[in-house]
């Protein structure tokens, strides 16, 4: 029996805007600032885990439970705002929006 879990973050989804780095941190702890077409994968404990993203506009939190053996994979995405393109346009920069979800 594996004693471990093993945590993949992607963000590779064509939506994406391709702008800005997302900081990735578990329960707390920066472990990597994924930038477009990256995947990180590293191995984490078992048991209950704190996920938070971050584009440096907006932050997303998430909660998940990981089982010694098991893979748990999530996709980042930064997505344009309502306002972004206005913004961008008049003012130079405008926010983005990170999502996250997990994948099967």
């Amino acid at each position: 029996m594996e004693s471990e879990a093993r945590l993949t973050i992607a963000r590779t989804s064509p939506e994406d805007l391709k702008q800005r780095q997302v900081i990735i941190k578990l329960d707390g702890e920066w472990i990597a600032d994924l930038m477009y077409d990256h995947t990180m994968t590293r191995a984490i404990e078992p048991g209950h885990h704190h996920l938070r993203v971050d584009n440096t506009w907006n932050k997303k939190n998430l909660e998940f439970d990981a089982a010694a053996g098991e893979e748990v994979k999530f996709r980042v995405v930064n997505r344009a705002g309502r306002f972004t393109w206005f913004l961008v346009a008049s003012l130079g920069a405008g926010p983005m929006y990170v999502s996250i979800e997990r994948d099967a």
